[in-house]
């Protein structure tokens, strides 16, 4: 292609892509209607991540989780995710910025060695060590289902505290299955319904709540994207 015939400056190709993204929602269901603008903000940014529509229907909010994941970000909570690849995605600095910390414990010794003891996943050995911590907590889960299963779990059985989790982990075994789980929780979550999912995605998920929650306050050069 010509330089000429395409566009080259960073912003405008995201107002483009997200104009082409409502056009396109338009044509699916011209009759779609966002809870909030918030939601709207979160949905499209996970359309602009993945290419995929998919996420009008099968992105699934429960129990306030936009408010409780706004509520931690702004009250200097803490922020889990289950893979490096997750946390590496995130705006670190943003979060900095607001005071938030953030792990990914999957290979911190302690885990490892819990997972050996037990014969667990190390996955799941994270959610258990970081349960000890007393913080308000998000939890970010785009790979490991057997992560969102214990979640779930000591939840339950009231070992774990949690204000808000985004379940959105790819794949064929049990991914679908605990999804529906965390749906079906009463665990405030962004719920990924079915097999799609990611890292990518999880990452993108509490951006776009960072970048929209309050965007006069918090001056973001990426929330004017997503309206």
């Amino acid at each position: 292609m010509e330089k000429e015939s395409y566009i080259t400056v960073p912003h405008k190709i995201t107002d483009r892509s997200f104009q082409i993204i409502q056009e396109e929602i338009d044509k699916i269901d011209p009759h779609y209607k966002f809870d909030s603008p918030l939601q709207e903000a979160v949905i499209k940014r996970a359309i602009h991540t993945t290419a995929d529509f998919d996420y009008l229907k099968n992105l699934k909010f429960t129990h306030d989780v936009l408010n409780k994941l706004k509520h931690v970000i702004l009250n200097h909570g803490v922020i889990y995710t289950d893979t490096t690849m997750a946390l590496s995605g995130i705006n670190k600095r943003r979060l900095d910025k607001l005071g938030v910390d953030y792990h990914c414990l999957i290979r911190d010794p302690r885990v490892i060695q819990l997972a050996q003891e037990k014969g667990i996943t190390r996955s799941m050995a994270a959610v258990e060590i970081a349960a000890n911590d007393p913080r308000e907590k998000i939890f970010i889960v785009g790979n490991a289902p057997t992560a969102l299963c214990k979640i779930i779990e000591l939840v339950n059985d009231e070992q774990l505290k949690v204000a808000a989790v985004i379940g959105v982990p790819v794949g064929f075994v049990e991914a679908a299955e605990s999804k529906q789980a965390l749906y079906e929780s009463n665990i405030p979550a962004i719920a990924a319904l079915g097999r799609k999912g990611g890292s990518n995605l999880a990452a993108a998920l509490i951006n776009a709540v960072m970048y929209n929650m309050d965007i006069k306050n918090l001056g973001d050069e990426y929330g004017r994207h997503t309206k």
